[in-house]
């Protein structure tokens, strides 16, 4: 029994790396030859379909979004796991993120266009996009970084305690320091996402394939332009070429995270 366990658990994890393997070489195999000079040019036209506006659309939205969620999600990470005592107001509250983070990125996306876009004036805009996306990552930091906080051995606190720190002294000199690898885990999940996201995107920010100049501007994101040229069908090919370099971008940005994440946490 023991021995079958083993071998359909192996046979399911063979099942799901070259599942995963087969997608990715479809990708390169029809993407590389399809990379051209064109794709990096700063401005887009018909022509080059250039990757570089949401490229940079894409950090935008990722600096956008992460100083609008990681206060709130820190801090209300930290009021759950350290100051709230009610029971019933802690759970309430848990169970809301977690309905939260099921509910499908369409949903978000018009709701975002029905609050931010149109209730707000904002348009398609590249605010409303990122504060759209922000609330959809928002449940991920808050449930993350607050499960990381109660891994931490509460021992540590009591001994800072001890020692006449106050509260506040102890949660950021000695619970965050502890829990901050588990933070970051969260926040690079979170990235992953807003750098995947489209449905939520088109409803909000557009599809304008130009670099933003201000946060009313509209513009797309990779994910976006991915989808904007494979849905027209007049450039298939460029976005097998965009779909190579978005997944480049993902690998570039995972290792950044992972030395950031090393670094602070030997700190």
């Amino acid at each position: 029994m023991k021995k079958s366990f083993k071998i359909l658990i192996m046979a399911l994890t063979f099942i799901g790396f070259a599942s995963g393997g087969l997608v990715i070489a479809h990708i390169l195999i029809n993407g590389i030859p399809n990379i051209s000079k064109g794709l990096f040019a700063m401005e887009y036209t018909s022509e080059n379909v250039s990757i570089m506006p949401a490229l940079i659309t894409t950090f935008y939205t990722i600096i956008i979004t992460l100083l609008v969620t990681l206060p709130l999600g820190i801090f209300t990470a930290i009021y759950l796991s350290q100051y709230a005592k009610n029971k019933y107001f802690i759970g309430t509250v848990r169970f809301a993120t977690e309905i939260l983070s099921s509910i499908p990125s369409i949903v978000y996306g018009l709701f975002g266009y029905i609050f931010f876009a149109a209730t707000l004036k904002l348009g398609y805009s590249l605010i409303s996009g990122s504060l759209t996306v922000a609330i959809m990552i928002l449940p991920t930091i808050i449930r993350t970084t607050e499960e990381a906080i109660l891994t931490v051995n509460p021992l540590q606190a009591h001994a800072s305690l001890a020692l006449g720190a106050t509260k506040i002294q102890t949660i950021f000199k000695i619970v965050i320091p502890e829990a901050i690898d588990g933070i970051l885990a969260g926040i690079f999940l979170s990235t992953g996402r807003i750098v995947g996201e489209s449905a939520g995107l088109i409803y909000t920010m557009g599809t304008m394939a130009a670099i933003p100049t201000s946060l009313l501007d509209s513009a797309r994101t990779l994910a976006v332009h991915m989808f904007v040229l494979s849905s027209e069908g007049f450039h298939v090919k460029e976005a097998y070429a965009t779909a190579v370099l978005l997944l480049v971008f993902v690998i570039v940005l995972n290792s950044v995270s992972t030395w950031i994440s090393k670094a602070l946490v030997k700190k």
